[in-house]
């Protein structure tokens, strides 16, 4: 059954257009407009549940005469992560007003919040790649937004700024790699479905062959990987998530754990019916395992509360990413119910972050525990969800962790990867070890003793545990019945993602195998490990800080550092306050930017600009303008140099009048003989002899040079231009024009009926300024008599 295209627009829709609304509401509701946005993203959820067991496309007609429209595909990887955004958003919405008491620019924050929550429903359900890449930049902008939040804060300016580079950089390598795919599609797919992603997924074994033969796989693979990776914090750009941790508690649980970060993961999974193959496999296994150790183990030498869970979140993206890596079928199962057990223990960890820190005052590891006295409800919470993090049986975690054990083992069966078969498991287990490390030291915050200098901790009102609790149940529930979230929802979003028609279980393992008995060791030696946390702590944090290069900002401090000593540089050279240098650097751009663009289009040859042919009158005449131009540059005073450039203004009358346009030679002769007028009128303010240094010869050498260059190629290339039909328009001017315009020439009849109004507003605006300057002129004569 497909999908009705008004449910589909509401839902996408409704967030904008309450974003758009919010200051209005914030005006009726003040800080309780978080509960307008409970309805919203309520509404949308309800009308994405309605689109449930349907599949297809749906397109709003935008420009109907060039095909163009808004398209959608509705199936359950879709549907599954925009659910998922409107769900968690419902309760971030719920969470939002007590937990932002107080705060400044709530309607902002709203706004951004909402746009943002359609932003993610739009590229879960766009079909268009262009629409995808406009909702992918505006999860960038909205976060940007959020991120930077205190707008006086300059770590969270620094966060923000961080983010918005980062992502939008790799934005534009999706997006060239967007249109390099579209390229294929419109010869594989037709060119009427060159945008259309629907298409090419129901084309996929075509798309891919079609990549392929054109030398285009691995261009457009991994230009993907790249807007992928950057926008899901894959090593080694992984480093902007956990300095995003300035935002708000309540943006860090929507944006960096449930949903922004999984755009890259989601897109991962839509486009590897296209691409997935031995390339897919050593890529993105690779990427997604690296990451998931490497941000673990960053994860473990975490201080802050929210930091420790933003690396945590990098290395859940990675087992992801790996997990979609992986080609068997156990991959596709893998990236889909990991994303939703990841949202619902993450979002919830995020929420009770929040209220250590909003009821305890700090955010400092080793300055909490034995929170359990005073917070047993979140405690309670916390035990479900650490635990799902770290992936202990019977936790939800575990299910999609055991999944990717599979799709690692699985691997070497699918291809011929040589030490990869043994060493992708290997590299599984060890990240996972350091995963059940740092879940259970946040579990430590709970228990254990209470530090001293731990003042009284207050209990959090009952809305601020109402969001993190009903995900602490949803988690649960799929705890207890995993196979329940397969049937509802996990199954048709692994049916959309892999290759294969493979009925999923989930459940506790009954026998040995060897995925089980990796899970045993991961557990086994991160318990027997975590006696020894602190000294692992130390020992990491001790290497990130003797070698800066490891580190998550080294890299990205040293590139912007570097960027913006440049540009300071560039500006203090270009912006010195002279009119010179400002003409210099605006002439030799512009004459830069049009000869390159001459050459790219391939608007004249090199050899086109050789040899001339002219009558011998007007070769006689281009000749003494030429020696009158070298006789300017020579002249030995000012006098000299102005009557000098006056025979060049007279030779180009002279042409006019050999080339039979009598009327603007006239134009030419008044024009200059005005010129020379002016510049005589002038020429006594201008010093008589002044020194030039040997450098500002040379370089107003080249940007004369350039200008005549660009002139030169202009006027050749403007002039050799034909247009299709000159004919017929030739014809049209002399046979009805002319006659019906009661002119003699086609220059006259264009002068005075075509252009007469243009020639008349003209005069008005010179009319006016003349005015304008003789006020200015009496205003500032009887000021200066006063």
């Amino acid at each position: 059954m497909p999908p009705e295209l008004s449910v589909v627009l509401a839902a996408v829709g409704l967030p904008f257009a309450a974003a758009v609304c919010t200051p209005v509401l914030y005006r009726l509701l003040g800080e309780r407009t978080g509960y307008a946005g409970v309805a919203v993203a309520l509404a949308s959820f309800l009308l994405l549940a309605t689109q449930y067991g349907t599949e297809g496309a749906v397109a709003l007609e935008w420009i109907p005469s060039l095909d163009v429209a808004l398209q959608f595909y509705v199936d359950g990887w879709g549907l599954l992560f925009a659910m998922l955004a409107c769900g968690i958003g419902t309760l971030i919405f719920l969470y939002s007003p007590a937990y932002m008491h107080g705060e400044s620019h709530l309607p902002r924050f709203y706004a951004a919040l909402l746009a943002f929550m359609g932003s993610i429903i739009g590229v879960a359900l766009a079909a268009d790649l262009i629409a995808i890449f406009l909702f992918w930049e505006l999860t960038s902008l909205a976060s940007f937004v959020l991120i930077g939040h205190y707008t006086a804060d300059d770590s969270s300016q620094y966060a923000a700024r961080m983010a918005m580079f980062i992502t939008v950089g790799g934005g534009l390598f999706l997006l060239v790699g967007l249109l390099l795919l579209s390229v294929v599609a419109g010869d594989v797919v037709g060119p009427d479905a060159a945008f259309n992603l629907a298409a090419m997924l129901e084309n996929a074994d075509a798309m891919a062959e079609g990549l392929r033969e054109q030398g285009l796989f691995l261009p457009v693979l991994g230009l993907l990987a790249i807007g992928a990776g950057t926008k899901s914090a894959q090593v080694p750009l992984h480093f902007w998530l956990p300095n995003a941790m300035a935002a708000p508690t309540p943006v860090s649980a929507f944006l960096h754990s449930a949903t922004m970060v999984k755009v890259g993961v989601y897109f991962v999974g839509r486009m590897r019916p296209i691409l997935v193959g031995e390339e897919w496999l050593f890529l993105f296994a690779t990427l997604g395992l690296t990451t998931m150790t490497v941000c673990a183990i960053m994860a473990v030498a975490a201080t802050d509360i929210k930091e420790l869970l933003a690396y945590s979140t990098a290395s859940h993206l990675g087992l992801m990413v790996a997990g979609f890596g992986f080609t068997s079928v156990y991959g596709a199962e893998t990236g889909v119910f990991h994303l939703l057990n990841h949202a619902l223990f993450k979002a919830t960890l995020f929420l009770v972050a929040g209220i250590v820190a909003h009821e305890a005052g700090t955010r400092n590891i080793h300055s909490l525990g034995g929170l359990r006295r005073d917070l047993p409800i979140t405690a309670l919470i916390t035990v479900v969800v650490a635990l799902s993090m770290a992936g202990i049986p019977p936790f939800n975690g575990f299910y999609s962790k055991e999944l990717l054990f599979e799709a690692a083992v699985e691997a070497s069966h699918y291809h011929d990867i040589g030490a990869l078969g043994w060493l992708y498991p290997a590299v599984a287990v060890f990240g996972s070890i350091f995963t059940v490390l740092y879940s259970l030291r946040f579990l430590a915050l709970f228990f254990g003793d209470r530090p001293e200098e731990l003042g009284h901790v207050h209990r959090p009102s009952t809305t601020l545990l109402v969001s993190p609790a009903v995900l602490a149940i949803l988690a649960a529930v799929v705890s207890i019945r995993p196979q329940l979230a397969v049937d509802v929802i996990v199954q048709s979003g692994v049916d959309a993602t892999a290759l294969e028609t493979h009925e999923m279980h989930a459940g506790l393992p009954t026998s040995y195998s060897t995925p089980v008995g990796m899970s045993a060791v991961t557990i086994a030696l991160g318990l027997a490990a975590y006696p020894f946390y602190d000294r692992i702590h130390r020992g990491i944090r001790t290497v990130l800080r003797t070698t800066p290069p490891v580190a998550a900002n080294w890299w990205y401090d040293a590139v912007i550092g570097n960027l913006t000593g440049a540009g300071a540089w560039v500006g203090d050279r270009i912006h010195n306050g002279l009119l010179r240098t400002y003409a210099t650097w605006t002439l030799l751009g512009t004459c830069g930017l049009a000869l390159v663009g001459f050459a790219a289009a391939g608007a004249i040859a090199p050899t086109e600009l050789v040899g001339v042919d002219a009558p011998p009158a007007v070769a006689l005449v281009l000749l003494v303008a030429v020696v009158a131009g070298l006789a300017v540059v020579l002249s030995t005073s000012h006098i000299a140099g102005i009557l000098t450039l006056s025979i060049l203004g007279f030779m180009v009358a002279i042409f006019y009048i050999l080339a039979s346009a009598p009327d603007l030679a006239l134009t030419q002769l008044v024009v200059e003989t005005l010129i020379l007028l002016i510049f005589l009128l002038v020429v006594e303010e201008i010093p008589e002899y002044y020194e030039v240094e040997l450098g500002k010869y040379a370089r107003d050498a080249v940007v004369s040079l350039a200008v005549g260059a660009t002139a030169f190629v202009t006027v050749l290339v403007t002039t050799d231009a034909r247009p299709e039909g000159r004919t017929e328009i030739a014809r049209f001017y002399t046979e009805n024009a002319v006659p019906e315009g009661g002119g003699t020439n086609i220059v006259n009849v264009i002068l005075v009926d075509f252009r007469g109004f243009d020639t008349m507003g003209e005069l008005v605006v010179v009319a006016m300024a003349a005015i304008s300057i003789l006020t200015l002129i009496v205003m500032r004569s009887g000021g200066g008599d006063e």
